[in-house]
């Protein structure tokens, strides 16, 4: 039987993928979660949230949290033997399943086998989301589902990255903003905004940084970051030495005493000593914790120092874990979840067996979720004979300066990193490429350094990162450097990033584009780490897709040179290593024999601007921010102008009432010049004058009146507003002018007489305060509308294909683009509006740019969505807003709400004032492709088109576009 796992973690991955996409097809497991479960589930992957937004889960994300959604609260397995059972039984066999009964497996265990730059993270944050808010909204706690989290990085690295993702990025003056955070910068992606509040609250005063865990007090859970050190009583600012060359090193970090015969050292005092961290033994008192491992790899290293080092990352956890029985849970993330066993062509990979998803390097470079990858092949490259090893003295070994072969490595790369410059600042929004040199020793970095200067670099263009030998960084240099290591993107200058093991993981940027690997020895690397770097998509934007996926088609399927290093990772590899990216990466990689030339890094990709005389055809997008209406003057209520009580003297009414007399209760019918108002028996049981007033004004504010608005006449309570004032009023009328007299209320509970019922004051009362609502409502100002115009123009430069981009004449800018994948359409009614004497000016609208040109509208489902036009075109009479769509798309679902939400929109802009919208009417066409050759082929102009294609409320009603 096979004592190891080798890939059968990642056959029960594939397994389990296929069973949730299969329930998440049918719409199954939507039933099968809580239904705060089921609204984030909606809210990330279902429409109408998924079209309305640039950012979405890919389906490497998807699945790593369905995945995990469906094994712990659907199934809920309490150990990894139970997914196999549940999921697979027929690989229990395939291995010595006995591995699953230690300790480690015993507990709800997830692996995410994701690879670098295919947002591990984000995966992590939305976990917690679906943790936490679900822990809340439990009435009775379940036991799957938590307020506490532990966050565990493998060095500083990655540490400060998950401060950024969950505090946000850090000031100058260290504090941090959580609206700079990874869930509040793409809240649009991770939070309905019913839950932005609640999570935002937590995130402020929940996360609790690595020294402050057990320290720091929250209210109501938390999320504790930490690095592994914590875990493995180590010091990380210690340097670590190898335990090939000094075993006892590993002897004493296990065994925190030698256990001998004498006093103190039992294994409970043992364990006492080497939990003395107060860190650990407050994780351990808690009831329940999620831990989320980033980079989980690191206790898999190396087969002999790997195996050691879990044992003692393994310990901590357990003694966490002891009592919380399923409600400790560990979800592992790494590109590379496995350790190695053999070398040569024995060599074999063994992943972790509680992998619940697998979504590799090779998947992720097919979807263009990461940088394609090619390996240059220029002659001076291909050809290279010389030493890929640094020099070193002969005696002592150590490194004295770069080869010849080094050097020739490191000059092409800056010439490629030099040509991507030139060409990346050319286009609209420049970025600055990045160029990453690895070294496999520390000594290499200072001999680098030294070439680089040596060659003309000045000092600001290069970065060294001088680790140690465990890969960590001293302190003090870290806080000088980390402010610059993270946000190089945004800069030109350093250009040039060099650095030995402290940059193989976590180095998060996306402007590394080049990168030099200088080897120590011929033995591999690990590719997937150094490749990572890189990996990370640095155009991102829509206008790029098309022109990144057919140079991958080309590249990686046609075998062809690169078109454009738009997102491609170029790596200027010794030809001696090229078999190893070969094997790991089999056909999803490139190879380049291109000689850099300016020009050519971005294909066919340009920047456009605005024409010279670019105002004689630009336009206005309107928004109207808000309509015109007439709204209520502030009221001046004038007590006198309103009628006395005449009908008996306020002497005769005393006389009526006996001091402390009980009222008789009943309704009473008002009728007024405006409305009858019930006066409701509550009303004399009033105990004080107070109460008294306070009914009264119930009564007037219940009777519904009608306030007048332009266009629409709404019905609203006839006092809602000025409440304040018109008990004020009241209270004045009683006193002063009432009973043609100064009336005290209070005296010898006068107000008792305001409630005589056969003396009908009250009614009187009512009468005269409406009166003067009446004449407030129809003291009003007319406020005219708020609009803004807002220019085209504004975008005052795009980048676009060439070979998707026409010269025409009415339109603002240089070039105008026109899509590469919808059959010339759009294209050739580009060219018609181009041609025809009618049209004035036209606009191409290009969502991700034009954002402003937008109008909401209600999806089918209620949910509202954003809904932006193809074409906005001006003649000498109209606005047109053109939808052009093919005939097959002409039934879509959603069309007749973006008609319904476009025709209100032009409703709107047509009762503004002709000034306001220059004397034009605006109109809205769907125009299909069939209708439109047809049209164009009898010689129609654009105002004949309008009237073929004019969508209005009776074509709207009809039969024509039915869904």
């Amino acid at each position: 039987m096979n004592t190891l796992t080798g890939d059968i973690p990642l056959q029960l991955a594939k397994t389990l993928t296929c069973k949730v996409d299969e329930l998440w097809q049918s719409g199954e497991f939507l039933t099968l979660v809580t239904p705060t479960t089921a609204d984030l589930l909606k809210f990330w992957f279902c429409e109408p949230h998924t079209s309305q937004r640039e950012i979405n889960f890919h389906r490497g994300q998807k699945n790593a949290i369905l995945n995990t959604i469906y094994l712990h609260e659907i199934l809920k397995v309490n150990s990894v033997l139970e997914i196999y059972e549940k999921c697979d039984k027929e690989l229990i066999p395939k291995f010595n399943h006995t591995l699953l009964a230690k300790e480690k497996y015993k507990v709800p265990k997830y692996a995410m086998k994701m690879a670098t730059g295919t947002g591990k993270t984000w995966v992590m944050n939305a976990l917690f989301i679906w943790q936490y808010l679900n822990a809340r909204a439990e009435k009775e706690r379940s036991g799957r589902f938590t307020k506490n989290f532990l966050l565990i990085a493998p060095g500083l690295i990655v540490y400060e990255r998950l401060l950024d993702s969950y505090m946000g990025k850090e000031r100058e003056d260290g504090s941090r903003d959580v609206n700079t955070s990874d869930i509040f910068k793409n809240r649009e992606l991770f939070l309905p905004q019913r839950y932005e509040i609640t999570i935002k609250a937590f995130l402020q005063s929940s996360v609790v940084k690595k020294d402050e865990i057990g320290k720091k007090i929250t209210s109501d859970g938390f999320i504790a970051i930490s690095n592994w050190h914590l875990f493995m009583g180590k010091d990380e600012e210690k340097e670590e030495i190898s335990p090939l060359d000094d075993p006892s090193g590993v002897i004493a970090d296990i065994f925190p005493a030698r256990p001998g015969i004498s006093a103190g050292n039992s294994l409970e005092q043992l364990d006492g000593a080497y939990f003395s961290g107060g860190e650990i033994e407050f994780l351990a008192e808690i009831d329940d914790l999620v831990v989320m491992n980033d980079e989980a790899h690191h206790i898999h290293e190396n087969k002999t120092a790997g195996e050691i080092q879990e044992v003692e990352w393994q310990k901590s956890l357990n003694f966490i874990a002891k009592n919380k029985g399923s409600k400790f849970v560990q979800i592992d993330f790494s590109a590379t979840p496995y350790y190695t066993t053999g070398s040569g062509q024995n060599r074999a990979k063994h992943y972790f067996p509680h992998v619940i998803v697998d979504f590799d390097l090779n998947a992720a470079i097919k979807e263009g979720l990461v940088k394609m990858i090619t390996i240059d092949k220029r002659k001076e490259l291909s050809t290279l004979e010389l030493d890929f090893k640094a020099l070193r003295d002969e005696g002592t070994s150590k490194v004295i300066g770069l080869s010849d072969g080094q050097r020739v490595m490191i000059q092409a790369g800056l010439t490629k990193l030099k040509i991507l410059e030139k060409d990346f600042s050319k286009l609209d929004n420049p970025k600055h490429p990045k160029m990453l040199i690895m070294c496999e020793e520390t000594e290499v970095v200072r001999y680098v350094e030294e070439f680089l200067v040596e060659i003309g670099l000045r000092d600001d263009e290069f970065m060294g990162v001088h680790s140690k030998k465990n890969g960590e960084i001293p302190k003090e240099e870290w806080e000088r450097l980390k402010q610059k290591l993270f946000n190089i993107d945004a800069h030109e200058n350093p250009k040039v990033v060099i650095s030995v093991l402290m940059l193989k993981e976590g180095f998060d940027v996306s402007n590394v584009c080049v990168i030099v690997p200088l080897r120590s020895t011929a033995s591999s690397i690990l590719l997937e780490q150094t490749i990572g770097r890189g990996l990370r998509l640095m155009f991102r934007e829509n206008e790029f897709k098309d022109a990144k996926r057919e140079n991958r088609q080309r590249v990686l399927k046609q075998g062809l040179n690169p078109s454009s290093y738009l997102d491609v990772l170029s790596i200027v590899e010794h030809p001696k290593f090229i078999n190893f990216y070969e094997e790991e990466l089999k056909d999803n990689i490139g190879f380049d024999e291109n000689e850099p030339r300016e020009g050519t890094s971005t294909g066919d990709m340009i920047k456009v601007g605005l024409k010279d005389n670019y105002e004689d055809y630009d336009m206005a997008f309107l928004e109207i921010v808000k309509d015109e209406e007439e709204e209520l003057n502030a009221p001046e209520f004038d007590v006198n102008a309103l009628p006395p009580y005449i009908y008996h003297s306020l002497e005769q009414l005393k006389s009526w009432t006996t001091k402390g007399e009980v009222f008789h209760s009943e309704e009473l019918t008002v009728k007024t010049t405006f409305g009858d108002y019930m006066i409701s028996a509550d009303l004399f049981s009033a105990n004080s004058y107070n109460e008294y007033l306070q009914k009264i004004l119930e009564i007037l504010t219940h009777k519904m009146g009608q306030l007048r608005v332009r266009g629409n006449n709404r019905a609203l309570p006839s006092m809602q507003i000025y409440q304040p004032q018109l008990l004020g009023v009241l209270d004045r009328y009683i006193r002063e002018r009432l009973f043609s007299q100064s009336f005290n209320p209070f005296d010898d509970e006068n107000w008792r007489v305001l409630m005589l019922k056969n003396a009908n004051i009250t009614p009187h009362i009512t009468n005269a305060i409406q009166r003067l609502i009446h004449e407030m409502q129809n003291s009003t100002t007319y406020i005219k509308p708020v609009v803004n115009k807002i220019y085209f123009s504004k975008v005052a430069s795009i980048n676009m294909r060439a070979n998707y981009a026409l010269d025409l004449q009415k339109t603002i800018y240089e070039k105008t683009v026109y899509p590469s994948n919808k059959c010339g359409f759009e294209k050739a009614f580009l060219e018609y509006l181009d041609t025809d004497s009618k049209v004035l000016k036209f606009i191409k609208i290009l969502e991700f740019k034009h954002d402003f040109a937008t109008i909401s509208y209600f999806r089918d489902n209620g949910l509202m969505a954003s809904y932006y036009p193809d074409f906005m075109v001006e003649t000498d009479l109209h606005v047109h807003l053109v939808e052009t769509k093919s005939d097959k798309d002409l039934k879509d679902i959603n069309v007749k709400q973006k008609q319904r939400a476009t025709l209100d929109f032009v409703r709107r802009i047509n009762s503004l004032d002709e000034e306001l919208r220059e004397g034009k009417t605006w109109s809205y066409l769907l125009l299909g492709e069939t209708q439109f050759y047809s049209l164009k082929k009898s010689g129609a102009d654009i105002e004949d088109i309008a009237r073929s294609a004019k969508i209005n409320e009776s074509s709207l009603s009809g039969s024509l576009l039915d869904t």
